[in-house]
């Protein structure tokens, strides 16, 4: 599953090549790929025509896409002149993204071969000869029309209202995250897993910034001080940032930005998926155990499990 560096990555490519464009006509290739869209594919392909596209934007790893209507920005986007952006608008529609195991968001040219696993094809009025399709061989994820938060700034569909900021947010809350933090009584992978107290993280990131923090992911949040909550955000917003700036975590080649290159933070992971290999701190074999219908890859000596009570 994607997360936040993925999600962004695919976001800034969609606010380069696709925000502030007008759509023409889409194409809905199987309906498993609009299914959180309940009023069906005709619905979707009807109310898209003629929106135009505004600024792509992401919260957590939920990404979006906000509709408005025509215009005189839709009339230049048709007449193949770059339109400008306006500011936000206080409520309206937005398209919500859900990539889940293996959803791709690609620019494309208009003329080249249709990928295997297409779903959606979204064409737009101007002469700029891409389009926007949307790939998924799994089909756990798809496109939806939501309304948006009523005067929110960010076009927050409402759908997703309930999602806490990610910590690259700059209105992300330092103080506020340490005080649920300890409120929660739980332990601070699962924290750091919940997306309604902190979003964007998954479980790579989670165990990369546990290692850099010397944490064991069984750690009690209540026993966390102020000082070691800032610490463990630090580590989380570096680990996230060093992804960022190579395009991302990809194990295979579902991950990919909107041009279709992967990208390579893989190499640079200091504990996920490194089982038995040396801590790249003290030497010893990286441990992974069993957690959640997932695993936690930790080092035995860096990261000491909590003393039982």
């Amino acid at each position: 599953m994607p997360e936040l560096p993925e999600v962004e990555v695919v976001r800034r490519g969609l606010a380069r090549w696709v925000s502030g464009r007008t759509v023409d006509a889409v194409e809905v290739r199987h309906p498993r790929a609009i299914r959180r869209h309940t009023a069906g594919a005709a619905d979707f392909a009807d109310r898209l025509q003629g929106l135009r596209i505004g600024t792509a934007r992401r919260r957590g790893k939920y990404l979006w896409l906000p509709v408005t209507g025509g215009g005189p920005a839709a009339q230049s986007a048709a007449e193949g002149i770059a339109p400008i952006v306006t500011p936000s608008v206080t409520h309206g529609l937005a398209i919500l993204a859900h990539l889940g195991m293996s959803g791709q968001l690609l620019v494309q040219p208009q003329d080249a071969p249709d990928e295997k696993h297409l779903r959606i094809r979204i064409r737009f009025a101007d002469d700029l000869g891409t389009e926007l399709r949307f790939v998924d061989q799994r089909t756990f994820g798809g496109l939806s029309l939501h309304d948006t938060v009523p005067g929110d700034a960010d076009q927050l569909p409402d759908v997703i209202a309930h999602i806490a900021r990610d910590p690259l947010d700059p209105a992300f809350d330092d103080a506020a995250f340490h005080d649920a933090l300890r409120r929660r009584r739980t332990t601070v992978k699962r924290a750091l897993l919940d997306q309604s107290l902190i979003s964007g993280v998954g479980n790579i990131y989670a165990d990369e910034a546990l290692w850099r923090s010397r944490l064991h992911y069984e750690r009690p949040t209540a026993t966390f001080t102020r000082p070691r909550t800032a610490e463990l955000l630090g580590h989380v917003r570096d680990v996230m940032n060093a992804a960022l700036a190579v395009g991302g975590t990809s194990f295979d080649s579902l991950y990919v930005n909107v041009n279709g290159e992967s990208g390579y933070f893989e190499r640079s992971l200091d504990a996920y998926g490194r089982e038995d290999e040396p801590c790249r701190r003290c030497g010893t074999p990286i441990r992974r155990r069993p957690w959640m219908n997932r695993s936690s890859y930790f080092c035995p000596r860096c990261q000491r499990p909590p003393r039982p009570h």
